[in-house]
């Protein structure tokens, strides 16, 4: 497993690099090979790396469901906007 220092920053990562890294952190994890300091640390970038894809699977998902039919009938994808988790309502 790479230092935590050598690891590139969760944001610059691809999705497909992302999930490779949580798959790697899951089969260390499982195996008990590692000290409990390593395990803590390998587990909480695990917890980040599942948020972000997370975050990333719900934007993507939002782009999804905004795929609306344009005027001549054929299908168009714009970018649409996350729902507000305010809980005021505005009149």
């Amino acid at each position: 497993m790479m230092a935590m220092a050598d690891q590139k920053s969760i944001e610059q990562m691809t999705y497909k690099e992302a999930s490779q890294e949580l798959e790697r952190i899951v089969r260390a994890l499982e195996s008990g090979d590692m000290e409990l300091e390593e395990s803590l640390e390998s587990y909480t970038r695990g917890v980040q790396l599942i948020k972000s894809l997370r975050e990333r699977l719900d934007h993507a998902e939002q782009q999804v469901k905004v795929l609306v039919r344009d005027v001549d009938g054929t299908d168009a994808l714009v970018d649409g906007e996350a729902a507000s988790t305010e809980n005021d309502l505005s009149i």
